[in-house]
């Protein structure tokens, strides 16, 4: 089954979606492994992961399509990708929905930020005109091949033009064709919850831990009525806590005794079976 359609089945079939945001082949494979149905690639990671970068709009497009690529290979659940603002104007919105759709993602989201952007939980954004963004969000829709391919209009306008605006924008965006819409960082519980009730389609909330959203339990989210869920920075923000806590135990015992002080580490062996090792012995047993 190609990935969009099996995305479009899952969402069908699943009434709330959580996909946690992979960064890397490593996470994208532990989200599979941990019974998730669909992953987030995000761009807060990709960028700090491929670049050692901030989410600042750092990122290529080419760099972007290089890691969702290299993720698409090693999953076989469908991946979501973050694609930023289109990486320019109508031209380059459609080079990015090719370039995404043809290494076998399953959908991605765009934004209506000013390029380069900065992560949508962030202060200082920009955004441009509300017809560009309509605009934009038209090439992509015409621009894909497999109609099951999966458009998500994100608008970070709630925290630089207003709440309503924001609103308005998404139902634009749905207008002309996006699948589903995503209104970035609300920022009380009310604004939060009543996002799927002015919007008239399909709604995706990105969840940021320490972001400028509440955050709220997943039965509550979903009985709002959103569909999907991002987990943007739960893999990266614990990815780094545990980097902390293996490298302050390295330099606390200086020596190999430290291993013991980890019960969460995994042995060199399990390593390579996470990543497919039995399957490759098999290849070059026979």
């Amino acid at each position: 089954m190609h990935p969009a359609e099996n995305l479009r089945q899952t969402l069908k079939k699943e009434p709330f979606v959580i996909a946690p945001g992979a960064m890397d082949c490593i996470s994208a494979a532990a989200v599979e492994q941990n019974g998730f149905s669909v992953i987030y690639m995000t761009g807060m990671g990709t960028s700090a992961s491929r670049l050692g970068l901030p989410d600042y709009g750092l990122a290529t497009m080419t760099e972007m399509v290089a890691n969702a690529s290299a993720m698409t290979k090693t999953v076989r659940i469908p991946i979501i990708a973050d694609a930023d603002t289109g990486y320019g104007n109508e031209l380059n919105m459609t080079r990015t929905v090719i370039e995404y759709e043809h290494i076998g993602v399953a959908g991605i989201h765009i934004e209506d930020q000013v390029s380069p952007k900065k992560c949508g939980h962030l202060d200082c954004k920009q955004v441009i005109p509300r017809g560009e963004f309509v605009s934009k969000i038209a090439a992509a829709v015409a621009a894909r091949e497999n109609p099951d391919f999966l458009l998500i209009a994100r608008t970070d306008a709630a925290n630089v033009l207003g709440y309503e605006e924001a609103i308005d924008r998404a139902n634009a965006a749905l207008d002309v064709g996006a699948d589903m819409a995503l209104v970035e960082a609300p920022e009380t519980i009310d604004q939060l919850l009543r996002v799927p009730q002015l919007v008239h389609g399909p709604c995706v909330l990105n969840i940021l831990f320490g972001g400028k959203s509440p955050l709220l339990s997943f039965d509550v989210v979903a009985q709002a009525g959103y569909r999907l869920a991002f987990l943007s920075d739960v893999l990266l923000g614990s990815a780094f806590a545990a980097y902390d806590n293996a490298l302050r135990k390295v330099n606390e015992a200086r020596e190999a005794a430290f291993v013991p002080s980890l019960p969460h580490i995994a042995p060199a062996k399990e390593i390579f079976r996470r990543l497919g090792s039995e399957q490759w012995d098999a290849l070059r047993a026979s």
